[in-house]
């Protein structure tokens, strides 16, 4: 009797709930993490919702504001460039507040590059990067020995990419050279850091956003001039502002695919054998290419639950920042890793077996951090919808390339004020 008093038969167990927006084999391997965590302990059981896009995900969250239906204990929320913003709502639980109760073992951060668009101005982490992604260029190993081309040496440069371009098509008899996703974050955001310009001035508004302005110079006259002419000619054969583009590539008809990082997963399950690389630069603009912009989404933790809840959200968190499991999303999604350990730990035939993948890491600590180290700006969200029918008018030919960026920029400092 006794020892039945001091060992209960069972111990209730804290429930949390994560609203989510992945999608294909990201989803999957999510799910997966969670399913290994609930089954790894016996004090906390993780409950996911999927959403199928954000709209619906922040439709929902009106509603638990509005005390009209329960709130997650943790909300998948894409980055909308002004984290501080987001991080002052009232039903928002800024990570550090969290991590300060809680701490999360091995949280030494790999590069506060992977952070930085969920840090504040004093370098706070506001939300755990778990989906931080950047954008690469992915190639058809295949269709590029086909074509006589180097697997292994992809294109450093966009005129070295033209050359490789025409080469898949009048060589290889590739009829779909080039197709891009998320054409905004690939030939618009970084465009700048990358060839070592600011996006906008002054400092990315990461210092002040007075008189602040959209850096599009001749730079961006000279890259929106190139793809018209892509394609006019049939080197670019689809754009969209989302992955809607993917499937072409993983379907094995493309030879190149530039999009964000995330895209790695759809590609892996595919069975299409790729190599991957960082974007290209212009060496008329800078002898070395800068880092990209990290972007992607974040999970935040929400104000309103119980000690027990906020312990298990940071457990949850705890076990996902692990080296191993970290490493494995990594590997399997394209994410960029979370810490250093899960950089180390990643398998060292992940990086063999896919040409390119180590540097696409590594690329984090090339050029002038000021200029990469990411861009604040109110209502991004709005002006990327401006950004994005900009570039689709530029490549229809409905309205000139640099006429199309600047109608987008007047129509953006208006919603900046």
């Amino acid at each position: 009797m006794s020892t039945l008093l001091a060992t209960p038969a069972f111990a209730q167990k804290t429930e949390i709930e994560i609203w989510h927006t992945l999608s294909g084999p990201n989803r999957s391997e999510f799910e997966s993490l969670i399913s290994r965590f609930n089954g790894s302990q016996s004090n906390v059981v993780v409950d996911l919702t999927h959403y199928d896009d954000q709209a619906e995900l922040e439709e929902d969250a009106a509603q638990a504001i509005a005390g009209k239906r329960d709130k997650p204990d943790l909300v998948q929320l894409r980055d909308n460039r002004s984290p501080e913003a987001v991080a002052q709502h009232k039903d928002i639980l800024p990570l550090y507040q969290l991590l300060a109760k809680y701490p999360v073992p091995d949280a030494s951060w790999f590069l506060e590059k992977t952070t930085d668009f969920v840090r504040d101005s004093k370098g706070r982490l506001l939300a755990f990067p778990y989906m931080a992604e950047v954008p690469v260029m992915f190639y058809n190993i295949d269709l590029y020995r086909g074509a006589g081309l180097d697997a292994n040496a992809p294109p450093p440069t966009w005129p070295d990419f033209q050359a490789h371009l025409l080469k898949l098509r009048n060589d290889g008899g590739v009829s779909c050279p080039y197709v891009t996703s998320d054409q905004v974050k690939v030939h618009i955001e970084n465009l700048a850091p990358i060839n070592d310009e600011y996006y906008l001035t002054p400092d990315n508004g990461l210092k002040s956003s007075k008189n602040l302005a959209f850096n599009f110079n001749t730079l961006y006259m000279r890259h929106l001039s190139l793809m018209v002419s892509w394609r006019k000619t049939d080197l670019l054969m689809q754009h969209s502002a989302a992955g809607q583009a993917t499937s072409a590539f993983t379907q094995g008809r493309c030879a190149v695919l530039t999009a964000a990082s995330g895209a790695l997963g759809e590609v892996r399950q595919s069975g299409v054998r790729f190599g991957v690389a960082p974007i290209p630069y212009y060496a008329q603009e800078t002898k070395k290419p800068g880092a990209p912009f990290i972007g992607g989404s974040a999970l935040w933790a929400v104000k309103g639950h119980s000690a027990e809840r906020q312990k298990a959200t940071a457990q949850l968190l705890a076990y996902l920042a692990t080296p191993v499991v970290a490493a494995q999303w990594h590997q399997r999604t394209g994410y960029m890793p979370l810490t250093d350990a899960a950089f180390r730990a990643a398998d060292v035939s992940f990086y063999n077996r896919i040409p390119g993948a180590r540097k696409v890491v590594e690329q984090m600590t090339n050029g002038d951090s000021k200029k990469s180290a990411g861009f604040d700006v109110r209502n991004y969200p709005k002006i990327l919808v401006l950004l994005n029918q900009a570039f689709d008018q530029a490549l229809s030919d409905q309205t000139p390339p640099m006429s199309a960026l600047m109608n987008a920029k007047s129509e953006a400092a208006k919603l900046m004020r």
